[in-house]
């Protein structure tokens, strides 16, 4: 059955999102069950999986006596986050995704950082994992650092108690976590705990499936007093060659488009100074949609040429914003120009050097 609850401790809700997860599910809910912290309600969210998902899920639960299913009818990660949220019972909240899995003591870590700075969020970094080998190697490297005698001269704010890296923390208060965190890139809203009145109402952007984690973490800025990061790498993030990074362009491309413009919206409300910084990152995003259009043959690009303009005309009115095209890199900036004047020679070229 499930591992002990410790009534002292406060329940923290683990929400799961699955969709076809039949390979890769048990080991993420098992990662989860070998969590230190042990005060745990684990909801699943399969979402209309066509596979054997559903039958490891009912062996999931009959296995652990706080893991509790929910089944919707293919609606979206972003919609089975939200099923999730509103089934969550925890003072706290964590997000896993179903291939991924986290190391023994990533929970404990981000709940004792938020105890010990009372800060309203708490995050790791992440590492990458694509095999058992490579997972068995992280976690046995994680569990010889912590077997390591402690020094003598270690910091007095050991947080965790249990892996020096730790111990390097640092807490924002939420203009400069914009600043030096969303927009330098930490804009996942896995790795990360939160506790429940901070997310209050705010729940993820449904039908948008690239870009949906920036846009909930935007909505929870204006209610942070503080977030602290922390430099332990808890959470293993599986490369999966099926996973959307990895696909052929489809139409769902455009959120990551679509995700930008809305934020960029948000944040100027906040912070009208971040213009060129977060237009900046919406030009990016449309380069990278770019590219994806790019990887299709000829004829998946004339299929595909609608998305082709939108993609352009996102990318002058972008261009617009003063500032923002001298904050690319000088690769995209090249990038930007070539495709903002000769789109269709910029994917040829594109398709040709990727090939």
């Amino acid at each position: 059955m499930g591992i002990e609850l410790h009534k002292e401790e406060p329940l923290i809700s683990v929400i799961v999102p699955v969709y076809n997860g039949q390979d890769y599910l048990t080991g993420c809910i098992e990662s989860i069950e070998s969590q230190t912290c042990g005060h745990l309600e684990i909801i699943i969210v399969n979402d209309g999986s066509t596979d054997r998902t559903a039958a490891v899920c009912d062996s999931l639960q009959a296995s652990y006596d706080n893991v509790r299913i929910l089944n919707l009818d293919d609606k979206g990660v972003s919609a089975a986050r939200n099923a999730g949220m509103e089934a969550a019972a925890g003072e706290f909240i964590t997000f896993v995704d179903a291939d991924d899995r986290l190391l023994p003591d990533m929970i404990r870590i981000l709940y004792d950082c938020m105890v010990k700075t009372r800060s309203d969020a708490a995050g790791c970094k992440f590492f990458m994992w694509s095999s058992e080998e490579e997972w068995r190697q992280a976690a046995g490297a994680v569990e010889m650092r912590k077997a390591k005698p402690r020094e003598a001269d270690d910091p007095e704010n050991d947080i965790s108690g249990a892996d020096r890296p730790a111990m390097q923390t640092r807490t924002y208060d939420a203009g400069s976590y914009l600043q030096e965190e969303l927009l330098c890139g930490n804009s996942r809203c896995w790795s990360k705990l939160y506790r429940r009145e901070l997310i209050g109402k705010a729940r993820f952007r449904e039908g948008l499936t690239i870009g949906e984690d920036m846009l909930f973490l935007v909505q929870l800025l204006p209610h942070v007093h503080t977030i602290t990061e922390t430099a332990y790498a808890g959470y293993g993030y599986y490369q999966n060659p099926s996973g959307a990074i990895n696909r052929a362009f489809t139409p769902r491309y455009m959120d990551q488009i679509t995700c930008w413009r809305l934020a960029r919206e948000e944040i100027l409300r906040m912070d009208e100074g971040a213009d060129a910084q977060v237009t900046a990152l919406w030009m990016t995003g449309i380069m990278l949609t770019a590219g994806k259009l790019a990887g299709l043959d000829a004829a998946g690009r004339r299929a595909n040429e609608k998305y082709v303009r939108m993609c352009r005309e996102s990318l002058r009115e972008a261009m617009q914003i003063p500032g923002a095209y001298r904050r690319l890199s000088a690769g995209y900036r090249l990038k930007a120009v070539l495709f903002r004047v000769f789109p269709h020679l910029y994917l040829w070229l594109y398709h040709l050097h990727n090939r």
